[in-house]
């Protein structure tokens, strides 16, 4: 096969996405997602040709042979079906190294995934994100009051970062002056060498057993202490799994960092980014604070922050005309349905006053559907009633930089300015 076109070394985003032979098309290419708005024509092509899309051979390195699922309702059926469509083993493209294996309750099947579940829920809990929403206004409110006047700085860095590290330190109950530890493990537990974040996976490994180091001791620190309301403390406390191996806490701890920070990070980004884009929407919020609550799941569905997740075909099975065989990589792209014309009107645009906000794909649904998901919400909402207390305007002003990754939508730096 020919794959020239979208090999990560000769893809550029004026290629024609209909010069391609669809067969060739190959949406786990990382590069493709650097160029922002450059995937969409790809997945509006796939959507109306070839929905349920064979891929016999990625051009990135172990990703392997990977169906897309790439339509609305058709992204449904395979995330609320998870006795035919698994999460067992691994929810990205790439399965696990079988040295350095991380189980985590995404990437269970029940009735152990339900054990895991349950035992973390209660810090989502709505009247825990009662307790925790003057904590995080609070921490909002700090950031925001100490950001620069009329200089360009980082958004990413300054803010979204911030912040969601934060929150993060919040929910584990760790030490506070080690927070940006947590951003570092995030962004390495996902990343693959070579993308900017690690040389090698024996890096990535050795960052990770450091994670697991560090945390093993707040694990010791908890168990020996009166239960609390932080992940850790639950998680040792709760007699389901206060008995799991360490590889198995690693890869709890990862989901549920990387759950807390890339959804939240990127949407904190991304919003910024929307509104600058459409100077009508952000007139409207300005005239009407209200609509917050809309354009947070507005925001959270134009951004997908993740773009995808993968599942494992237990059986054969036909989805969309198509035969997929027992063993299959089946790869739902979230970020292709949020934009699916078929079920969401103008699906294209960016609408902070939509009729039926809180219908996008970015949470997952079925058994899988994210934990944190109001948790997000929240802070989100917060963040920007923060915002428009204080500025009229934040201004884009350059080009985002973009993560090389097609699984986590995000971006590295924003550009911007506040003028007083």
């Amino acid at each position: 096969m020919n794959k020239e076109l979208l090999h990560p070394e000769t893809w550029n985003p004026t290629i024609d996405p209909y010069s391609i032979p669809i067969e060739e098309i190959d949406m786990a290419n990382p590069d493709i997602f650097m160029y922002g708005d450059a995937i969409f024509p790809l997945f509006e092509r796939l959507r109306n040709e070839d929905p349920v899309h064979y891929c016999p051979e990625s051009c990135v390195e172990e990703a392997g042979a990977y169906w897309s699922v790439t339509k609305y309702k058709d992204i449904m059926s395979v995330d609320t079906n998870h006795k035919v469509f698994s999460s067992e083993g691994a929810i990205t493209l790439f399965d696990p190294d079988e040295d350095f294996t991380t189980p985590m309750f995404i990437a269970m099947d029940p009735p152990k995934h339900d054990i895991q579940r349950k035992a973390v829920n209660p810090v989502v809990a709505p009247s825990n994100l009662k307790n925790m929403e003057g904590l995080i206004r609070e921490r909002t409110e700090d950031v925001l009051d100490n950001l620069p006047r009329n200089e360009v700085f980082n958004w990413v860095d300054i803010v979204s970062i911030e912040l969601t590290t934060r929150m993060l330190a919040t929910l584990f109950d760790f030490p506070f002056e080690d927070r940006m530890k947590l951003t570092r493990w995030s962004d390495v537990s996902t990343a693959r060498p070579g993308d900017g974040v690690v040389e090698s996976e024996e890096q990535r490994e050795k960052e990770l057993y450091e994670c697991l180091e560090y945390f093993t001791r707040l694990w010791n620190e908890r168990v020996n202490s009166e239960p609390k309301t932080d992940l850790i403390s639950m998680l040792a406390h709760n007699p389901e799994t206060r008995d799991m191996d360490p590889m198995e806490y690693l890869g709890n701890l990862i989901l549920l960092i990387v759950g807390g920070n890339d959804t939240t990070r990127n949407s904190m980004t991304g919003g910024i980014l929307a509104l600058n884009q459409n100077p009508d929407q952000y007139d409207k919020l300005r005239n009407d604070h209200s609509l917050i609550k809309t354009m947070v799941p507005e925001i959270i569905r134009w951004q997908t922050p993740l773009a995808y997740m993968r599942r494992t075909a237990l059986e054969d099975i036909e989805l969309g005309g198509k035969l997929i065989k027992e063993g299959d990589k089946v790869i739902m792209w979230y970020v292709s349905g949020n934009r699916d014309e078929d079920v969401i009107n103008n699906a294209n645009s960016f609408i902070i006053d939509r009729e039926r906000p809180r219908s996008h794909l970015s949470f997952g649904f079925g058994i899988h559907r994210c934990v944190g998901n109001r948790l997000a919400d929240l802070q989100l909402e917060i963040l920007w009633e923060e915002i428009l207390k204080r500025f009229d305007n934040i201004e884009v002003v350059g080009e985002p930089t973009r993560v090389r990754s097609s699984f986590v939508k995000g971006y590295s730096d924003l550009p911007v300015i506040i003028n007083s």
